[in-house]
């Protein structure tokens, strides 16, 4: 019984250190208004990029990613004159919080976003800690099941 403690023990710590050590990815792309494939809603997942012209993902040493909106107003007649950014950021929050707010970037006032994880700038809900969630909770499953033989 103990063997087998150790053994998943050991399975779960190199998977999680090998999902960390993935997780450190981003969306490069930039689009005006309603031309490239940059804007929101967001459609491409990490398998479609290839395939999308102006699209990638890079390394991210720092582990954080970011959205800029740029323009778009409430005053604008359409949205030709709003960008949107993203891309791998040098360093996120000092108090290491994902978050959205309005800020100066290249002198210009922006709608900016950060956060941590394998490709979050893509504005989908399933984040790092929601995949983590998954594993163990496979993991979990797996020792059970294992137990009973």
């Amino acid at each position: 019984m103990k063997l087998k403690q150790l053994i998943l023990f050991c399975i779960l710590i190199h998977i999680v250190s090998f999902t960390n050590a993935l997780l450190r990815r981003c969306f490069q792309c930039r689009s005006r208004g309603e031309l490239g494939s940059c804007k929101d809603p967001f459609r491409f997942n990490a398998t479609e990029v290839e395939d999308e012209h102006g699209l990638a993902t890079t390394p991210c040493a720092s582990g954080w990613c970011g959205k800029v909106i740029e323009g778009g107003g409430t005053y604008s007649a359409d949205d030709f004159d709003m960008a949107i950014q993203r891309m791998c950021v040098q360093r996120g929050p000092d108090d290491n919080e994902d978050r959205c707010a309005y800020t100066v970037y290249n002198s210009r006032k922006v709608f900016m976003c950060f956060c941590q994880g394998d490709l979050c700038n893509a504005g989908s809900s399933f984040t790092a800690s929601k995949s983590m969630f998954v594993i163990l909770t496979s993991l979990l499953y797996l020792y059970s099941r294992w137990n009973q033989y």
